[in-house]
């Protein structure tokens, strides 16, 4: 892996107190970069690790070396605008907190400049590291592939009214919360080569939709459908099937699996140790990032072609 200088770790809110925890274990040395002194305080309190104040701009001032990695773990509005800052600053593997953007028209921009930059972005998607989709992907792998599946991202409306302001992540929230379940039933699944999307209702606070439908087929020849209804009661589930077994993500940190001619469901023994000492799936994502394995992660490039084919026809933006 070579000397590493020191990486940045930019926001200090909870997610990154997350990371921190990672880091620390891992043995990494990191410069930890927050904004307000409420975020800092509580950042240093929870990890005893230093974080300096005053956010990315006023820090990039002091003309600091320029870090191997970065992770950036700020607030979704300022994720694209904190990536561009630091491709302009130099740094070329940048691990961007999902969604990477807030609107999805921001997206062209980031792209262009990592590309101009030759820099890796990559969307930190930690569902893809879980140890319950590892095991998934290696039961399927050995049934021959994935024949069919079914999703659902519903929303807790009910609950989300309590924390709306406003922010704009909220107009795009399918963009921001539940693309951590579709990315991962494609990702295991295979993208859509063709779909079919319904959309119906509104809210105050996401008025193109509430209640989302479709079906297709994805490029590993499965068909698919989904549905959420952010109206009703609802979960997230992810479900595969093969020619062998039904697997159930539900919830999705762990998976369960029915065999053929049985109607019993059981849960599979997964090594999830990791996932239980740390946020499920982040010590995993960590470890490629740090050492440079992009193999399981999405780039910033797939995730535009993501938001263009597949998250703007679902969500109806």
């Amino acid at each position: 892996m070579g000397k590493m200088k020191k990486i940045w770790l930019v926001g200090t809110g909870n997610i990154a107190i997350e990371y921190a925890k990672v880091l620390h274990y891992i043995g990494v040395e990191y410069i930890a970069i927050g904004r307000g002194r409420k975020s800092v305080d509580k950042f240093i309190d929870n990890t005893q690790h230093d974080a300096i104040e005053g956010g990315i701009e006023n820090f990039l001032k002091l003309k600091p070396d320029i870090p191997s990695h970065a992770i950036i773990t700020v607030n979704v509005e300022n994720l694209s605008s904190t990536a561009t800052t630091l491709l302009q600053y130099g740094i070329n593997n940048i691990l961007l907190e999902k969604p990477g953007v807030c609107n999805p028209s921001e997206i062209y921009e980031l792209v262009q400049l990592a590309q101009e930059k030759n820099a890796n972005i990559l969307l930190a998607y930690n569902r893809r590291f879980y140890a319950s989709t590892l095991k998934a992907q290696e039961i399927i792998k050995e049934d021959g592939g994935v024949t069919s599946f079914v999703f659902e991202f519903t929303e807790w409306s009910h609950k989300m009214a309590q924390i709306v302001d406003e922010s704009k992540r909220f107009q795009y929230w399918l963009l921001a919360n539940s693309t951590h379940v579709i990315d991962l039933a494609f990702y295991l699944g295979g993208n859509p080569v063709e779909l079919q999307t319904f959309c119906a209702g509104g809210l105050e606070w996401h008025p193109k939709g509430s209640i989302f439908s479709g079906a297709g087929r994805s490029e590993k020849g499965a068909l698919f459908s989904y549905h959420a209804n952010w109206e009703a009661p609802g979960r997230w589930v992810i479900e595969f099937c093969t020619s062998k077994h039904r697997l159930y993500f539900k919830p999705i940190e762990t998976l369960q699996i029915q065999e053929l001619g049985s109607v019993a469901v059981n849960p599979i023994e997964i090594d999830d140790e990791l996932d239980k000492r740390f946020k499920p799936g982040l010590y995993l994502q960590v470890k490629s990032f740090i050492n440079d394995d992009l193999s399981r992660f999405c780039t910033i490039e797939e995730q535009m072609f993501m938001i263009e084919n597949y998250y703007q026809k679902i969500s109806n933006y």
